[in-house]
């Protein structure tokens, strides 16, 4: 039964993360960053309180084993090498697993990235809401022998928004920090 799960996880990973390549396709049109979510201070922020800076945007959960946690060092390593620029750039992880991921949960698990990252929550309404506005996947799947009974299978890309809160370019899981500095010194 586990084998069955891990390989539909992996499947639906690479199911969503080619929706996601797709995206910067030119027959697809542009999309906007569009949240209205709880930050692990208990604010409510929307994309507009970002006004004017670059957003690294990542979906995920504070129970995520391996995904999550290596894709905000990633982004915890690119927020260090920016130096002074790190200012124009504001990380942003937005879980898709709202029944666990209070802003008190987040309020412990982004701080140890240290990179000022800001984690978002909300109802599993808003989050459902939020996650149609960008070209990603979630799913909740029973597995007794993980934490709360669950884990949740979703797309994997970080995503990055200019200053306007509109799409300009995702890497895929794994992207070297080096590279995704590289790309994003190029546009700031």
């Amino acid at each position: 039964m586990a084998g069955v799960a891990v390989l539909a996880f992996i499947w639906l990973l690479l199911w969503s993360d080619d929706r996601v390549d797709r995206t910067g396709a030119e027959n697809e049109p542009p999309f906007y960053a569009d949240f209205e979510l709880t930050d692990h201070q208990g604010m409510v922020r929307t994309e507009e309180d970002f006004a004017g800076r670059w957003m690294l945007v990542f979906f995920g959960f504070t129970n995520c084993p391996d995904v999550c946690p290596t894709t905000l060092a990633e982004v915890a390593a690119v927020m260090e090498d920016l130096g002074d620029e790190a200012a124009k750039v504001q990380p942003i992880f937005i879980t898709i697993d709202p029944e666990r991921d209070t802003p008190a949960a987040l309020s412990e698990y982004v701080p140890l990235f240290d990179a000022g990252i800001i984690g978002l929550t909300g109802t599993p309404e808003q989050i459902a809401e939020t996650s149609e506005t960008f070209p990603i996947f979630y799913e909740r799947i029973e597995e007794a022998a993980a934490p709360g009974g669950y884990f949740m299978a979703h797309t994997s890309h970080l995503f990055l928004f200019d200053p306007q809160a509109g799409f300009a370019d995702s890497w895929s899981y794994g992207t070297p920090a080096e590279e995704i500095l590289a790309d994003l010194r190029a546009r700031i």
